[in-house]
């Protein structure tokens, strides 16, 4: 794991360069509190967004293919979060939520627009800070990938998903998230030409 965190972290040969972390508390009692009541609390819908947009954002745009497509699925995600009527803070698992709204609004943006996902259209995932050249790597290294290892990558690598999490948003075992996510991995090394001493 710390060898693939590497590679898609940071050195000459990274693939997702490290993004901006959002700011999610370490109690995830927390997050399911604030969407509890950010239907009727704008300071909870802010919060929210705060600790989410970075990571939202990634997974959108890691489906859509498009800047401003992935900007309004961010905007339509915490919208669609505002409108929640039943979600109990008990029970919900808030981070797999809302990435699981964010996922379901790039799908039907991407369907709505009808966007050829082998066309990558190089851009940031939204970051001043990052180089024209690693915006460039990134998505010709995620365009080896197919739809579903693409958005695995995203949400284990920028959004910080377990495994689980991911399963429950893709609607598949958790056995299958993992062996897409580790051949996602083998193919990402092979195209960054990692060689066996550097894993």
């Amino acid at each position: 794991m710390l060898a693939e965190q590497n590679l898609l972290s940071g050195g000459a040969v990274a693939i997702v360069p490290e993004i901006t972390t959002d700011n999610v508390p370490e109690n995830p009692g927390r997050v399911n509190i604030l969407i509890s009541t950010c239907g009727t609390s704008k300071e909870s819908l802010s919060e929210l967004y705060v600790m989410f947009k970075n990571s939202v954002f990634a997974l959108a745009y890691s489906i859509t293919s498009d800047y401003h497509l992935a900007e309004d699925c961010v905007t339509e995600t915490f919208v669609r979060l505002s409108q929640i009527k039943k979600f109990d803070p008990g029970k919900g698992d808030g981070r797999g939520f809302i990435h699981k709204i964010a996922r379901n609004v790039a799908l039907e943006l991407r369907r709505r627009h009808k966007r050829d996902m082998e066309d990558f259209i190089i851009q940031s995932y939204g970051e001043a800070d990052k180089t024209v050249e690693d915006s460039i790597f990134i998505n010709q290294m995620l365009k080896y990938l197919n739809d579903k290892q693409r958005q695995i990558v995203v949400m284990r690598c920028c959004s910080e998903l377990t495994f689980k999490e991911i399963a429950k948003i893709m609607k598949c075992p958790e056995t299958t998230v993992k062996s897409r996510y580790k051949k996602a991995i083998t193919i990402l090394q092979e195209k960054a030409g990692v060689t066996s001493e550097q894993k």
